[in-house]
């Protein structure tokens, strides 16, 4: 099921890629042109320096003009069409995180794309049929571009009106950098055979301590996404009215925030949430630790009631009843061997097999080969003493059980599997493909904790 340059440069689903020459773009930008269904972006990734520390440049790397990356938005059910041009000095792709679609445009290196080398670019086009808060992130090198700023937000606006008349994106990432803003280590070996390695400064949108303007005694939709390589963050307001609306793109019945929620690397939330008399602030905290601030300023308008709930996407229900039962155990393979130059540790595996990323040909042997149409429940054993966020490329699952929590079932692409958890997802498997089924915490994933899923 991996595909050959030839075959991708031969047509494959009518993607391009192609050279720029010295007249190439330039501006390091997302612009918008068109009219009609739809949206035409033109997305750059491309060096971008940014103060993290004051006082010190990073050189980061950004889609646009900003790191975190700009800001895409699409009508559900419309096409996304996006010209992906690379100006990095390193090849690179586009994973659409949580967005269920062709395997073609999915953007993992050699299984459904050739990496988009420096001075090329790539065609991504595909319809969005779920609405809600996602994000975009490369598949190629991901400790370092993701670790250098190559993440963004992806919003799909719900078709018909929500009830909200305000509404904020708040993307969470900390930086591996040091005190007069110069890369650290993105990966420490020591530390991806634990929880992973964690970078030092925290931000929202980009800025450290950062904050967000609410309008007083208005309800505030507040998406927040956690585009971390690593950071769990135990999300809490204290004192705030706050509502969860939506985990990871999909709606739930609206249930108030209470004391906390654990948001592991690649999790969304959407928040409702009430802000107080203007002048007033609420901390959005890492447990006791403040990431920035929620802000009241003086609005005009009359305070709103709290909006319905969202309504559904459009993802298969499963057959509990005739599903299938696989397992999948999660493990740590028990040593820090030392490998090859340039050839990561072998740290994690997924029923007992560890995931080369070096290895062009491991998407070849899927770990499970699933029927189209058919519906399927996966027991996901961690069988170590670290959280793991699995994520599934390419289809939506329901979380239907846990030995550690009570669960209210809802539809996810990422689940936060807690320390010793068993727990239980279903799925119908209805998008053909081979699709990634892995661990979020990028430096688990790079040294094995990654495995192939085939649909056929």
């Amino acid at each position: 099921m991996s595909f050959t340059r030839r075959q991708i440069l031969g047509g494959l689903a009518g993607l391009a890629v192609v050279g720029l020459g010295a007249g190439g773009a330039s501006r390091y930008w997302l612009g918008r042109t068109g009219p009609g269904e739809g949206h035409d972006y033109e997305l750059i990734a491309a060096p971008l320096d940014v103060e993290l520390v004051p006082g010190f440049k990073t050189p980061a790397w950004a889609f646009g003009a900003s790191a975190p990356g700009t800001e895409l938005r699409v009508r559900q059910g419309d096409w996304l069409r996006v010209r992906f041009i690379n100006q990095l000095p390193v090849e690179t792709t586009i994973h659409w995180h949580g967005i269920r679609l062709p395997l073609e445009m999915d953007g993992v290196p050699y299984v459904s794309q050739l990496p988009v080398k420096p001075g090329e670019y790539f065609d991504y086009k595909f319809r969005v049929p779920d609405a809600g808060s996602y994000w975009y992130h490369p598949h190629v090198s991901s400790s370092e571009e993701l670790g250098r700023g190559l993440v963004g937000p992806l919003i799909v606006e719900e078709r018909e009106p929500t009830g909200f008349a305000h509404e904020r994106v708040v993307s969470l990432k900390s930086w591996h950098v040091d005190e007069q803003g110069a890369f650290t280590d993105f990966s420490v070996t020591r530390e991806a055979a634990r929880e992973g390695t964690a970078g030092r400064l925290s931000t929202i949108n980009g800025v450290p301590q950062g904050v967000i303007e609410l309008p007083a005694g208005q309800v505030t939709r507040v998406r927040i996404l956690n585009l971390d390589n690593t950071v769990t963050y135990r999300l809490n307001l204290p004192g705030a009215e706050a509502m969860i609306y939506a985990l990871d793109g999909n709606p739930v019945k609206p249930r108030p925030l209470g004391k906390d929620y654990w948001l592991g690397p690649g999790m969304r939330m959407c928040l409702a949430i009430r802000a107080p008399a203007a002048g007033e602030e609420l901390s959005l905290r890492n447990g006791p630790v403040r990431l920035g601030t929620f802000r009241s300023v003086a609005s005009h308008d009359t305070p709103g009631d709290w909006p319905p709930e969202l309504p559904a996407n459009p993802v298969a229900e499963p057959d509990l009843a005739n599903a299938e039962k696989l397992n999948f155990n999660f493990e740590w393979v028990g040593s820090m061997s030392v490998t090859a130059e340039g050839k990561p540790p072998s740290l994690w595996q997924i029923n007992g097999k560890a995931w080369d990323i070096t290895d062009k040909t491991c998407a070849d042997r899927p770990i499970a080969k699933l029927e189209k149409g058919k519906s399927y429940i996966f027991e996901l054993k961690n069988m170590t003493q670290y959280q793991h966020p699995i994520h599934l490329h390419g289809m939506s699952f329901k979380v239907i059980a846990s030995n550690r929590k009570d669960v209210i079932p809802y539809f996810t692409d990422t689940y936060l599997l807690g320390r010793n958890e068993r727990a239980r997802i279903a799925l119908v498997a209805d998008n053909p493909g081979v699709w990634m089924f892995h661990c979020h915490v990028i430096d688990h994933m790079e040294t094995g904790l990654m495995a192939a899923i085939e649909v056929s």
